[in-house]
């Protein structure tokens, strides 16, 4: 699905539409600001000259949403020249709480939620349901200068992101691994 955007979403047989479109292949990604986990105000420039893997999804207290942060973890360990990050509206301690309680140490916790904006400028915004104000579970992949190189905006939220494709997009085939 690769520069593929959705103007709806799918949340337990709901259809709910969500504000803008992921950033295109080939566009600069737009920047960030977000909140790590020491509570420290971070932009794409904290990771300028690495890849980038951005999962982006409703909230890591969630089935899916853990399960995606875990396999990135898993599928990064080693990967020391790429920077995954885990970006949502929960706040810096949940993050924190849910990579120690799963010894994650190849993930990036963000929280979006000192920063207004993000789900607007990356296209990830719910605008209306129960999930209102949260983001869509999608994926952007950025080269070492922040050039969007393959996206994913996964329709239903009970679905998990195609982490191949993400890895593939960097030249990695994790099959292979």
């Amino acid at each position: 699905m690769s520069g593929t955007t959705l103007a709806r979403i799918i949340f337990e047989k709901g259809d709910y539409k969500i504000a803008g479109d992921l950033p295109p292949v080939g566009s600069r990604a737009p920047d960030i600001m977000l909140v790590n986990t020491r509570l420290q105000n971070v932009s794409l420039a904290n990771w300028m000259g690495m890849r980038k893997i951005m999962n982006i999804f409703v909230s890591i207290d969630t089935t899916v949403c853990a399960k995606s942060v875990i396999e990135f973890n898993r599928l990064g360990e080693g990967r020391d020249d790429i920077a995954l990050l885990m970006v949502s509206y929960d706040l810096p301690f949940a993050h924190n709480r849910f990579a120690e309680q799963q010894s994650l140490n190849n993930t990036i916790g963000l929280s979006a939620i000192r920063h207004a904006g993000f789900g607007q400028n990356y296209g990830v915004q719910i605008v209306e349901g129960p999930l209102a104000g949260m983001f869509s579970r999608a994926v952007v992949v950025m080269d070492e200068n922040n050039t969007v190189v393959h996206t994913e905006q996964i329709k239903d939220i009970s679905t998990e992101p195609d982490y191949a494709a993400a890895f593939r997009a960097l030249g990695i085939d994790i099959d292979a691994d």
